[in-house]
C-alpha cells in the first residue's frame, strides 16, 4: 500500500521547510579565542510543552570548541572547512543546518539530499589511507568499526562519535554537537525547534484513540523489528501506535527479533516494511505467507511499505516518517 500526504500534511511540511530557508548562511564562522563546550542538548529539546523560538538565545560560532561525542571530548581547533561524514544520517543533518559548504567528502550511502559529495569511502569497512588522502580537518563517523576512532586520531585528525540515537531527546542532542562542531549552532539550534514544532503538529493530525494502535515495523524478513523504546518507536507513539515488539527480548537494546508464530498471535493492526538491507519491501509478499493473510493489518489493507532511508536515519526525514505513518494509519480503529 503506498498512500500520499494529505494536503494538510504537506502544508505542514513545506511551512517547516520555508523556515528553515530563512536562516540563511548568517554563521560566518570566523575564528575566536574562546573556548566554547558545544551542548549536549539544545535548550528547550527535553520540554514537553516546547518554547518560542523566539525566545530562544541567539547561539553564536566561536573557535576552539570542545564537543562531546561518544568518543569523548572532542576540540577543534577551527571551523572545519573539509569535513568527512561516514554517516548517511550525519550527512543529512550537515546539509540542513548549512555546513554542506564545509563536506569534502561522505561515505557511498550518503545520497541525500542530491549533490553530495558521494566517494566509495565506507564506514562498516573504513579505510584509513582513503579517508587520510582527503586531508579532512574533521571525520563525522557513527561506529568505531576496526578501531577507526583511535586510528584517525592516532594521525591527529579529530573524529567525532555520533551512532543511532536512543531517543528523540538525544536525537536533538547530536544536532546541537553537529552544530557547534562545524560552527553552525544557530543553524542547528533552528532545526531542532522547527522538528519539535512539526511533529507536534503532525501528532495533532493524529486520530484520537482509545489504545494505541499495535504495529509490526519489520526490519528484515527474518521479522527484525523495534520497540517503543527506540527513537522511531518514539516518533511513532507519537501517532497513537504501540509496537507489538515491546517486552520481546529486552536484552536485543530495542530491536528484537520476533517468531513468525508471536506476529500472528500478536496481530498487528498494521505492519510497516521497512528493509535496510536492500530488499524490495513488497505488501503482496507479506499476504502471502503462511497464515498470514488472516491478520488484520493484511485484511485490512495496511501492509505499507515504507522509503527505507526515510525509515531508518535519524537526520531531518524523521519528520516526513512521522507524516507517512500517520496517512497510513488514518483510517485504523479509534475504539
Amino acid at each position: 500500500m503506498h498512500r500520499r500526504p494529505t494536503s494538510r500534511t504537506l502544508a505542514l511540511l513545506l511551512a517547516g521547510a520555508l523556515v528553515l530557508a530563512s536562516c540563511g548562511d548568517d554563521s560566518s564562522g570566523s575564528a575566536s579565542t574562546t573556548t566554547a563546550t558545544a551542548p549536549t542538548a539544545v535548550d528547550g529539546a527535553t520540554d514537553p510543552d516546547g518554547a518560542d523560538p523566539g525566545d530562544s538565545p541567539t547561539s553564536v560560532a566561536t573557535f576552539p570548541v570542545t564537543v562531546e561525542g561518544e568518543n569523548g571530548a572532542v576540540e577543534l581547533a577551527a571551523q572545519p572547512t573539509r569535513i568527512v561524514s561516514l554517516s548517511a544520517s550525519v550527512t543529512e543533518v550537515l546539509f540542513s543546518i548549512d555546513a554542506g559548504d564545509q563536506v569534502i567528502a561522505v561515505d557511498q550511502y550518503s545520497d541525500h539530499p542530491a549533490g553530495t559529495p558521494i566517494t566509495d569511502l565506507s564506514g562498516f569497512r573504513p579505510n584509513i589511507e582513503a579517508i587520510g588522502g582527503y586531508e579532512p580537518d574533521l571525520v563525522v563517523v557513527s561506529s568505531d568499526r576496526d578501531g577507526l576512532v583511535d586510528a584517525l586520531t592516532g594521525v591527529g585528525i579529530p573524529v567525532v562519535l555520533l551512532s543511532s540515537p536512543d531517543d528523540l531527546a538525544s536525537l536533538y542532542d547530536h544536532i546541537a554537537v553537529l552544530g557547534a562542531a562545524t560552527g553552525h549552532p544557530a543553524e542547528a539550534q533552528a532545526l531542532v525547534e522547527q522538528m519539535r514544532t512539526d511533529i507536534d503538529a503532525l501528532a495533532a493530525e493524529a486520530p484520537d484513540r482509545d489504545a494505541p494502535l499495535p504495529y509490526f515495523y519489520e526490519l528484515s524478513e527474518g521479522h527484525h523489528s523495534i520497540t517503543s523504546d527506540t527513537f522511531v518507536g518514539e516518533l511513532l507513539a507519537r501517532a497513537g501506535l504501540v509496537s507489538i515488539g515491546d517486552g520481546v527480548d529486552e536484552a536485543a537494546g530495542g530491536f528484537p527479533q520476533l517468531s513468525a508464530e508471536y506476529v500472528l498471535d500478536a496481530d498487528p493492526a498494521v505492519i510497516f516494511l521497512a528493509y535496510t538491507d536492500g530488499t524490495d519491501a513488497d505488501p503482496a509478499a507479506v499476504a502471502a505467507r503462511p497464515g498470514w493473510s488472516e491478520l488484520t493489518a493484511v485484511r485490512e489493507d495496511r501492509v505499507v511499505a515504507l522509503d527505507a532511508d526515510v525509515a531508518s536515519r535519524w537526520g531531518p526525514r524523521v519528520v516526513d516518517l512521522l507524516a507517512l505513518v500517520i496517512d497510513a494509519t488514518g483510517d485504523g480503529p479509534t475504539a
